[in-house]
Parts: C-alpha cells; structure tokens; sequence
C-alpha cells in the first residue's frame, strides 16, 4: 500500500514538473535541430529546422514547436543534437541531398554496419520490405561478389525504432515521400506470404559435409579432406547460392525458391533442391552437367571450424614434439640411427632391413615426418600414436606405431594394419618391430 502510494505521489510529481518546464521554457530554447524523419501528423518534414525547448531522458523524447508554433514532444533519435542558431543551417545542408529519401529493404537479414566496410561490426539486422530513412551519402569500399565489387554506394540510414548505421545500397529500393510523408512512386515492397520458418532457418548460414561433424566428435579428423571451404550456403545479403566441394565448385544468383512439399524447397533457376530433415541438418539435391542428379548430406558445425582445424595442427605439432624432445638421436644397432628434427625433417641411416619390405629401395635417408594418423582406444592402451616418415625420391609415406617408454623409442610397422580413415583400429599379424634407444 506504501509502495503504491509513493508511486501515485511520484507521478503526479513529474506531471506537475512536465507542466511546469512546459509553462516556463515558452521563450527559452536551448538550441535548434533537424528533423531526422518526418512527423506528418505535425505538418514537418524531414530536413525541416526545429527550436528546441527541453530535452528529457526519462522519457526519451526533445519538447519543439511544430510548424504552428505548438509544443509537442518527438524522440531523441527524430532530431539532431541541438546547437545554437548559427550552426544549424551547416548540418540541415549535411542532410539536404537526400531530404525526403527513403528506402525499402529487398532482402532479409541486410546488415547496417558501424562503418561503411562489409568487414565492420553489425549494428543493425534489416528487415525484408523494411521501410529506413536515407540520411547522406558516404565514402567506403563496395562488397565484392565472386571477385567483382557490387553495384552502389554506402549510405548513413536511420532506423524506425532509431538505430543509425551504414548499409550498401545493392539491396535497397529508393523512393521519395511528398509533404504528407506518403511514398512518391514505386518503394519494391510486395505483400508476400510470410516465409517458411524451416526455410528461413537454412539462409545465411555454413552448412558444411555430414562427415565433418562425424570426424570432430570422433576426433579421428583428416586434414586433407576437413576444409572450411567445402560447403554450402545461401548468402542473401550478397544475392549468391554457392556449392563448394572437392569435385563440386558451383555458384549461382540467388532469386528465391519454390516450397515444393512440407520440407522441400526448390531453388529458382539453380539445379538444386532442399530437404530439410532438422534445424541442424539438410540434403541437397544436386544435378550435374552430366544430368545425375545426387544427395549430399550437410550439417551445421557448432563451433568455429577453422579453430577447430587449428587446434587439430597444435595437437599434432605437439605430440612430434614429445618425440623431439624425448630425443630426438635415436639409434638401433639393426636399424640404423634415427634423427627427428623440430622442423618436420628427420634423417634415417643404415636401415637396409628394412628395405624393400617397408622402405622402398629408391629411398633416401632424409625427408619430413608428421603425425597423421590417430589410433583406436583398444591400441591407445600399447601404443603413443602413429608416425608417418615421407622419404624423399618417393610418393609412398611408412607408418609406424610408436610408444615412448623413458629413454627408448618403439616402432612397430603400420604397413598391414587396419585402416578406418585417418585411425588404425588393428595391428598387423606379424608387423616388424623396432626398438631405439636415446642417444
């Protein structure tokens, strides 16, 4: 009941205060603004000159007079920051080329940028048909679009809920507005039927093969085959469909789709269609220009892939590490003297036992070594990992098993054992085995 009363006297309080400011700032203005966007219920247009009266942040808006002489109050956001008499007419001059210009939005999801660079921070997610004021004109640099720069300019725009940004005019439909701020001419915006959610859900986003995810939650990754590149996407801001894969590289302007069932979409004049199975994964249906057409699986990748590659590097780099630093002289008095270098490189002398069997006989001694290769967890509990040697004046790579014990190093030939992609999950029934001792 207290509580309900102070609120009640609180109010009333900030009337009184309101009538009172309104009553006293008859001939006091604090400065002159811009009308930003136009207040046609007021009889004032955009670009008109305003007296300011009072400024409050409660409740966010300035007291001015209309075109009558009345008080009224407007937003912060519909009018510049006052300044005195004299400057005014420098910043209605900054806003004059574009008066009464305003602007639809062709496409959803069109950014507005703190700068006017594709690559700055978004401020601002536009709307397909919605309506922005167009304030002036800047300079930057044009988003490109398979290497060519797009058509247009960057403008400064001012939202309807005020947020101002700067937006590329590729994906805008200019048009004029006459004193009652009605639309001068065509504004592009078509009544349309609201768009399918599934569909919405699939646009501006990475879809990458299904194999990937497989490889990441296994670990078991192949980098030769796991490239950010490989994927597919609808870009709407930049009007493109791009399909990208090691045997596939295909792009196309996107103009729309047809919903040809509940959760299939066909892509206007592109050779593909959409099958949505969940929010996080897709089929597309592609046709070739051989005319056969084939299903390819796609998913989202929760995390960023490109660190996710980068870590699978440091992972690696390091566990070579391990064997550089536990050694990195190792020798065998049957198989010679290996030298693991931190660069990649190893040199391997007198191991004529093992040629040709395991290394070819046109082999040299010296070439670069990696870990590649990951093993099952029934072999993690014998062995460290999988070395793989690239002798140079060869194409064939030598894989061993390996595990560190102290100052020893063994090695267990991988020629025979049992490959599932990038991971060993079996040995070889008799492999040959190499022990090394640090030296």
């Amino acid at each position: 009941m207290i509580k309900n009363r102070k609120s009640f006297i609180k109010t009333i309080l900030f009337f009184v205060f309101s009538i009172f400011l309104l009553s006293s700032c008859k001939d006091k203005i604090m400065g002159y603004s811009v009308v930003l966007w136009n207040a046609p219920e007021h009889h004032l247009r955009d670009c008109d000159i305003v007296p300011v009266y009072i400024r409050s942040n409660i409740s966010q808006v300035y007291v001015i007079s209309d075109a009558e002489g009345t008080k009224i109050e407007l937003p912060l956001w519909q009018l510049t920051e006052p300044v005195k008499k004299s400057k005014i007419e420098g910043i209605q001059k900054k806003y004059s080329d574009y008066a009464y210009t305003y602007a639809s939005v062709k496409t959803d999801g069109l950014p507005a940028r703190s700068d006017p660079v594709n690559t700055s921070k978004q401020v601002y997610r536009l709307r397909k048909n919605e309506v922005i004021k167009i304030l002036y004109k800047g300079k930057g640099t044009a988003p490109m679009t398979g290497g060519v720069p797009l058509e247009g300019d960057w403008y400064r725009i001012l939202t309807e809920d005020g947020t101002q940004g700067w937006c590329f005019s590729y994906n805008l439909i200019f048009f004029e507005t006459d004193a009652n701020g009605q639309a001068i001419g065509n504004t592009g915006i078509v009544e349309e039927e609201e768009e399918d959610e599934r569909y919405l859900s699939i646009l501006n986003k990475v879809w990458y093969p299904d194999s990937f995810r497989t490889m990441i939650q296994s670990g078991n990754m192949d980098l030769s085959k796991l490239h950010s590149s490989y994927n597919f996407m609808i870009d709407t801001e930049n009007e493109k469909v791009t399909l990208n894969l090691s045997t596939i590289h295909e792009s196309w302007n996107y103009t729309g789709y047809t919903k040809t069932d509940d959760n299939q979409f066909t892509l206007k004049d592109i050779p593909a269609i959409i099958i949505f199975k969940k929010y996080d994964y897709i089929v597309i249906r592609y046709t070739g220009p051989d005319g056969k057409p084939q299903e390819l699986n796609f998913v989202t990748i929760k995390d960023d892939l490109n660190e996710i590659i980068s870590n699978e590097k440091t992972r690696r780099a390091e566990e070579y590490e391990k064997l550089v630093n536990n050694g990195p002289r190792y020798a065998s008095s049957s198989y010679g003297t290996l030298v693991l270098h931190s660069d990649g490189s190893f040199q391997w002398t007198n191991y004529k036992l093992l040629v040709p069997a395991i290394i070819s006989s046109s082999a040299r001694n010296v070439g670069t070594a990696s870990i590649k290769y990951n093993v099952s967890k029934a072999l993690s509990e014998n062995y460290d990992g999988v070395i793989t040697f690239k002798f140079d004046n060869t194409s064939e790579e030598v894989n061993f098993l390996y595990k560190i014990d102290s100052n020893r190093l063994r090695l267990e030939d991988a020629t025979e054992a049992t490959y599932n992609g990038n991971l060993i999950t079996a040995k070889g029934s008799s492999p040959t085995i190499i022990s090394f001792t640090v030296k």
